[in-house]
């Protein structure tokens, strides 16, 4: 079920080539990063000149794009590709939606009819013969990954079946793009620019920035992990240098010093620890004698990059530094709120929404956070949560599929609890189980739940979680701003920080 909106795209990366990528000749003096920049649209703002003063030396902006050139050209280059391609997405979305509305059907009742139903499951015999023919680049042995064959197999089929679905639909319809290259709009005006028509209606320049703002941000943010990546270790070179000038040592002398004789001896008990903590998802595998040097290896590396942090941050808070390169801030986006699991008022200053994946141990371990938090603000903020199942959870779909039928009966929140206390049996019978201890009407429950009453509503939170660039969980939004870190400290910061702007707001609109 979750696979089922990837499926309006199948066409979208070919189609988008069609449409023609290329910049062009560079003349004069633009450069070819310059125009890819242009195209690219996904600078959170102009960089300065100096990106940093330390001890009156200046780090310029030359200095840290020569090292990474290579990789924003590709985060560019991504970019522009991706703008070519929602345009596409947006005209295939739209064919499918035309059509699930002209037959009456949600568009997932119509790609389980026109897709799902028609594709034929593949067989063990046809996983194994694709297993032996590609065996030389597949990890394991076949019955360790038949599952994942299997299904990779029938997601290959289901795009094959698609494809044919969008091409029928496109072959019927009156579709006319008419930009040769999607670009990023060069002031507000230019976003009513029209795209591309579908019978008749347009797809404007607008429509396609609003899809790819959650896109645009994660470029910002990488873009400038990577500046950072580069800035940061050239302004710790320079305060080493000048902390060694003035002991009068060398940088090496300085580090053995300040890092090397403060570093202690991990510990056999250290290590056994760690591999305890962490013995499942070690990549290779294999018991604490035959992974004991790599863990110890693995946590002096990490006793060594504290030390050396430590003592950037001792050199730094004792020497003038200025730092004009800035992280981006997210963008406030429009999550819808209706017609969800709830707790707080609809009015309250501060929304904050968590997507969430029952079988997810990161989302157990948020939620009591958001509640507390939810309880502590009172009336001042509205906790909301949307489903978004990820593919690789098998059970997470219906899971959150007998959340809904427990809301129905007004027992969301105790549901819940139990989903997340148990992650390891989700089955439908367990669900069912649950919905017994909890004193809901089982008949009324089962019934709900064997209906795929609530898939559609599921379907749809996953839906609007992959516009929003939603791609794990959990993922919580503060007033539509996206929350990176999910500690109390970090989200209360969030939610006070939105509180101080809705005060602003509301003051403004009063004066006027």
């Amino acid at each position: 079920m979750n696979r089922l909106l990837s499926l309006l795209i199948p066409l979208a990366a070919g189609m988008a080539g069609a449409q023609g990528q290329s910049t062009g000749p560079v003349s004069g003096n633009q450069t070819l990063e310059k125009i890819q920049e242009q195209d690219c649209g996904c600078e959170s703002g102009a960089l300065p000149d100096v990106l940093a003063i330390v001890a009156g030396v200046r780090i310029t902006r030359n200095e840290v794009a020569e090292p990474i050139r290579e990789e924003v050209q590709e985060l560019y280059r991504q970019v522009i590709e991706m703008r070519n391609r929602e345009l596409q997405i947006q005209i295939n979305s739209r064919l499918v939606e035309a059509e699930a509305n002209k037959r009456g059907l949600t568009v997932v009742a119509l790609l389980e009819q026109e897709v799902m139903a028609k594709v034929k499951q593949p067989t063990e015999a046809e996983a194994r013969a694709y297993y032996d023919q590609n065996k030389a680049r597949i990890s394991g042995e076949f019955q360790d990954v038949k599952a994942t064959l299997i299904d990779s197999l029938a997601g290959q089929r289901q795009k094959e079946v698609a494809t044919g679905l969008v091409e029928r639909l496109r072959a019927a319809a009156d579709v006319k793009v008419q930009a040769q290259k999607v670009t990023p709009p060069a002031t507000q005006a230019e976003r009513a620019r029209i795209m591309a028509t579908v019978n008749g209606q347009p797809i404007t320049s607008g429509d396609i920035e609003d899809a790819l703002r959650p896109l645009i941000f994660k470029a910002q943010e990488q873009l400038y992990a990577l500046r950072k990546g580069v800035l940061d270790p050239k302004i710790n070179g320079i305060l080493l240098t000048r902390e060694a000038q003035r002991r009068k040592i060398t940088i090496d002398a300085l580090l053995a010093a300040e890092v090397t004789a403060k570093l202690k001896e991990v510990t056999e008990q250290q290590a056994q620890a760690f591999y305890e903590r962490n013995k499942g998802g070690i990549e290779g595998g294999g018991d604490f004698p035959q992974l004991k040097e790599r863990i110890t290896q693995y946590l002096k590396d990490q006793e060594r990059r504290k030390a050396e942090e430590s003592l950037a941050q001792r050199l730094r808070s004792a020497a003038a530094v200025e730092v004009f390169l800035h992280a981006p801030q997210a963008p406030a986006l429009d999550i819808a709120t209706n017609d969800q699991p709830s707790r707080g008022r609809p009015d309250a200053p501060v929304t904050i929404v968590e997507f969430t994946d029952y079988q997810c141990p990161s989302c157990a371990q948020t939620l009591p956070v958001l509640e507390k938090l939810a309880e502590e603000y009172g009336g001042r903020v509205n906790l909301v949560v949307r489903d978004f199942p990820l593919q690789q959870h098998a059970e997470a779909f219906k899971a959150a599929e007998a959340a809904e039928a427990a809301r129905a009966q007004g027992k969301y929140w105790e549901y819940v609890r139990l989903l997340y206390a148990r992650q390891s049996a989700l089955d439908v019978s367990n669900l069912k189980e649950y919905a017994s201890q909890l004193g809901l009407d089982r008949k009324e429950f089962d019934r709900v739940l064997e209906s795929g009453k609530y898939a559609p509503q599921v379907q749809r939170d996953v839906q609007d979680g992959r516009k929003l660039g939603v791609d794990s969980t959990p993922v919580v939004f503060v007033n539509g701003r996206r929350v990176v870190e999910k500690t109390y400290e970090a989200l209360k910061a969030s939610i006070d920080a939105a509180l101080k702007t809705a005060v602003k707001t509301a003051r403004a609109k009063g004066q006027r």
